[in-house]
């Protein structure tokens, strides 16, 4: 098969949790600086058809693209790092790969064939590994593989890369295996034999992986690279030091000092179309490490105690915080932990509160408790999805008045359903890929916080939700100071609601953590950090 588009592999061996998004997300960031197109693709080996069913707690943040799909959290960091949008072909599952092939099965398209892992779950599996190259759009496709080599849900897709060596020809086919060189404390020795076992594996599946990319705590030296090298079968100068770094933006420039970038140029014969530009990038780290200002921001949620279930609003206030140029302190709170009696000396040291999106009625209680004392104290206030429903019902039952006043999410009988499910919602009886998914428009009222930060007032912005404010209470809350300051301008949904006398209360129906990026931080951050610094100056 003849390819203009180089492809290249990035495999992980040892352990889980090694960084292969971001080696992957910080390659194809040097190879976009040199002026190539470059997308990045992450194949998943669970069983589920997308992570949109997974709870947070098990596999982080369900992150969502333009289209509509909910995939990995990696994609977020594809996106962030190259400021290129992803889509659904950009994440692959197990559970998608067998539910084409059955699919196929079933509509006689193997008729008479007996169907099996190899060939039909393999050509699956690299006809999608080549969708995003076919049409030419792309210099470079990164793939990576989720999970570690050895594991036996990983087997179909490590096969299917060896196939696809044989597929692609040589100088378009590459390999990069991350692996992991642990120090021994009592030993005060790196010790290279778990990366030697790791590679071993990839050998007996038939894949030489091309560079090694080893992260380690300690630097390696010489005799440990050539050792490496040797027993791993790899040129000296393809064993790359990967040391654990300040910041995860660092690690482009790690890898550049490493030129893991000019040996994938060298290995797949391809040049760049211009000189090496990471100016931009310098400057965002620049400004990020020298802030002029700090803030303490409290982050309110459910799944706190892991912070990879908030990995796009984390990273949101990076790279707003380097556009403000003041060091954001987050402050992660279980809003299960906030109470009436407690709130106050929990609360009390936040500059600016945040309420996280979630589902369900657990630490339900705690946000409303947390957006009241916000309301109240005229701290800034931002919430986002479930953050901007939950400012609305402690709006409805404090000041309106409506004691009773909920979602029906949370109470289906509720006397005043303020946020209520929304109507082509309420047929559906799955629960996967179901939601209101993806990017829609949203238009915004002239002279408005939201309008002033966006400097413009129709946007469009993604959205993951099934519940809505329910626009039969707009006329009351409205009256009672509570604004629409955003709406979809087909259906009328209220995307966007803000408080009239207070310093900064801003709450969004959607998810603007979605599209931040290191080069185009989400203006919503951006202000919210500032209103935040206001209020820490005239404390």
């Amino acid at each position: 098969m003849a390819s203009k588009t180089k492809y290249i592999f990035i495999t992980g061996g040892v352990t889980s949790s090694l960084g292969k998004g971001i080696i992957a997300s910080s390659l194809g960031k040097l190879l976009q600086s040199r002026g190539l197109s470059v997308t990045i693709q992450k194949f998943d080996p669970y069983l589920n058809i997308d992570p949109g069913t997974l709870n947070p707690y098990e596999h982080g943040e369900c992150y969502v693209t333009e289209d509509g799909a909910e995939t990995d959290l990696d994609l977020g960091h594809y996106e962030r790092f190259l400021n290129v949008e992803t889509s659904q072909s950009n994440n692959i599952t197990t559970g998608r790969i067998y539910n084409n092939v059955i699919t196929k099965e079933r509509k006689g398209e193997f008729l008479g064939k007996t169907v099996q892992v190899i060939p039909h779950i393999t050509d699956e599996i690299k006809s999608n590994f080549y969708k995003l190259g076919q049409d030419g759009k792309y210099d470079v496709v990164i793939t990576e593989i989720g999970g570690c080599v050895g594991d036996i849900e990983s087997l179909p897709f490590i096969e299917a890369v060896r196939q696809a060596r044989w597929d692609l020809g040589p100088g378009n086919f590459l390999v990069v295996h991350l692996t992991l060189i642990p120090f021994l404390k009592a030993a005060k020795e790196l010790k290279t034999k778990p990366t030697q076992h790791s590679v071993k594996q990839l050998l007996e599946a038939g894949i030489q992986p091309d560079i090694l990319v080893c992260r380690t705590e300690h630097p390696l030296p010489a005799d440990v690279k050539r050792k490496l090298a040797l027993f791993c079968n790899v040129q000296l100068d393809s064993v790359i030091e990967a040391m654990d770094a300040e910041s995860i933006y660092d690690v482009p420039l790690l890898m550049k000092k490493e030129k893991l970038d000019e040996r994938v140029l060298s290995k797949l014969n391809l040049k760049s179309k211009s000189k090496l530009d990471l100016k931009e990038w310098k400057g965002f780290l620049g400004r990020l490490k020298n802030p002029t200002a700090e803030v303490n921001i409290g982050l309110i949620g459910k799944y706190v105690s892991l912070p990879d279930a908030y990995k796009s609003i984390i990273e949101s206030f990076i790279h707003a915080s380097a556009a403000a140029e003041c060091k954001v302190n987050l402050v992660l709170l279980s809003s299960e932990e906030i109470n009436n009696g407690n709130y106050s000396s929990k609360l009390k040291s936040l500059d600016g509160i945040v309420v996280a999106p979630g589902f369900g009625e657990r630490g339900f209680e705690g946000k409303i408790t947390t957006v009241k004392y916000a309301r109240e104290n005229q701290i800034p206030f931002f919430g986002i999805c479930l953050g901007m429903q939950v400012a609305v019902i402690e709006f409805a039952r404090n000041v309106l008045k409506l004691d009773q006043a909920n979602s029906t999410e949370m109470d289906p009988s509720t006397p005043h359903p303020v946020i209520a499910l929304m109507e082509e919602q309420k047929k559906i009886d799955q629960m996967g890929g179901t939601m209101r998914l993806g990017s829609y428009a949203c238009d915004l009222k002239k002279g408005s916080k939201s309008a002033l930060a966006y400097g413009k007032t129709k946007i469009q912005e993604r959205h993951r939700h099934r519940y809505e404010f329910n626009n039969d209470y707009l006329e009351q809350v409205e009256s009672q100071g509570m604004v629409a300051t955003g709406k979809n301008p087909k259906t009328g949904l209220v995307e966007i609601i803000e408080l009239k006398n207070h310093p900064w209360f801003v709450g969004v129906q959607f998810h603007p953590e979605y599209k931040s990026t290191v080069l185009k931080p989400q203006p919503l951050f951006v202000e919210f950090i500032q209103a935040a610094l206001n209020k820490k100056n005239n404390k």
